[in-house]
């Protein structure tokens, strides 16, 4: 060996020597909601302090989202490192051992700070297995001005027939201001997530005990009916596409008189920089039928079994769910919009509670959800929006285009009920319920 092929791989070899190890990279699949962006604009605390892990987001609009995620974890494909998911899926794929339970997460953690029913829902065995970013239940925002001048008054938890006399009064489609803004757009987490627990509050679930469903029941039809004729008389046209960020956005420009949703869109429709009503906002319990509307939701972060990072995955998962994070975006962004419903010491919070006039609705909302009794009959399932059952997220979804269709007026009810009942009595067999 020549002196200076010696030289070259020993100042090869002391290059290597000197040479940082390489960064991890996270990939990190989110839904494109609000709460989702802001988080990637604020990620510098965590890179600086880690270095040694880079960050890529998949952002996904919620449909599109929850059908690449399921695939993946499904297949064990590793595509991604930290998945967006709900408490829908969190037992399912816990049970199926397709994540990685959230232990050592740091001493300053808390995760009995977690506010009980969300981390009651996240956790299988006493094991945290995804770690709640925001949670949810559902509320009535209304337009105060509108529904003074209708000649009513809100109550604090108000009887649907209320609702749907107050927007007939409200609207007025000759100023493109409609009394009503709800989910249209067809998908087990659209507008079956408010189908769902609209009908359950008029008595109506999605199967008996013995897993039959119960499309053909008289509350499904009269809840059904009514959303169907209350879209038509006072909802805004094109309903049938609307989703959650449709419907926001509608309500943001001072097209909607009432919407009813997620209690986390709270923060975006009462601030001044994004919704041009937001000093007109006023908020009330969701709507009571033989039961209160109930709803339980949180967006959450999981690492997949899959991953081949599982401690950084979780060292990013325990920053972005943290108390120290919520700090961080009220410094950035006001109290009043820091992602809601994860932590009782938030809602303990001084500064929360008078930046939020939302707060105490949403606290109230997620603390009397029920899953285990989301309607007035018994049921062989969990959940309040959704069915806690594989299945539901491919049935969901079929049912919801058929009442997507009814709204949009390509079918009648009957018809969408009939299809929705047929549907689900043939998924049902072939999935072998009951079992």
């Amino acid at each position: 060996m020549t002196t200076m092929l010696r030289g070259l791989l020993g100042a090869c070899a002391l290059t290597a020597l000197a040479a940082p190890a390489m960064a991890e990279t996270l990939t990190i699949a989110t839904v494109n909601n609000g709460d989702m962006i802001r988080m990637q604009k604020m990620t510098k605390p965590f890179t600086d302090a880690n270095p040694d892990i880079q960050l890529e987001w998949v952002t996904l609009e919620e449909n599109v989202l929850r059908q690449r995620v399921t695939t993946d974890i499904a297949t064990k494909g590793g595509q991604y490192d930290i998945v967006t998911v709900g408490n829908y899926e969190v037992p399912i794929w816990a049970k199926q051992g397709w994540l990685t339970p959230l232990e050592n997460m740091g001493a300053d953690y808390d995760a009995d700070d977690i506010l009980p029913p969300i981390r009651d829902g996240l956790s299988m065995d006493g094991k945290l297995y995804a770690a709640p970013f925001y949670g949810e239940s559902a509320m009535i925002m209304y337009r105060k001005d509108l529904m003074e001048k209708a000649g009513l008054t809100m109550p604090e938890r108000p009887t649907w027939d209320f609702v749907y006399d107050a927007a007939r009064k409200m609207t007025d489609k000759d100023r493109e201001v409609y009394g009503i803004c709800l989910r249209g757009k067809a998908g087990w987490g659209e507008n079956m997530a408010f189908l769902t627990s609209m009908a359950a509050s008029y008595g109506a679930p999605w199967f008996d005990m013995d897993w039959k469903p119960q499309f053909g029941s008289e509350q499904w039809k009269k809840a059904l009916t009514d959303y169907v004729t209350i879209m038509t008389e006072a909802g805004p046209p094109g309903a049938s596409s609307n989703g959650f960020n449709e419907n926001l956005a509608l309500f943001q420009t001072g097209k909607c008189g009432m919407w009813i949703d997620a209690t986390v869109a709270a923060s975006f429709v009462s601030n001044p920089k994004e919704s041009t009503v937001a000093d007109k906002v006023g908020y009330a319990l969701a709507p009571m039928g033989e039961k209160p509307q109930m709803w339980l939701w949180a967006w959450t972060l999981a690492v997949p079994s899959s991953t081949d990072s599982p401690e950084a995955a979780k060292k990013f998962v325990a920053w972005a769910t943290s108390k120290a994070y919520t700090e961080e975006v009220a410094k950035a962004e006001g109290w009043a919009n820091v992602p809601p419903g994860t932590r009782t010491s938030l809602y303990e919070n001084p500064e929360y509670q008078k930046a939020a006039p939302f707060a105490k609705p949403t606290l109230d909302s997620i603390m009397s959800a029920d899953l285990k009794n989301p309607t007035t009959v018994p049921v062989p399932y969990i959940g309040t929006q959704w069915v806690g059952i594989p299945e539901f997220q491919a049935l969901g979804t079929a049912v919801g285009q058929q009442f997507s269709a009814a709204l949009a007026g390509q079918s009648s009810v009957d018809q969408a009920l009939k299809m929705a009942q047929q549907i689900s009595e043939r998924e049902m067999a072939k999935a072998g319920y009951p079992k």
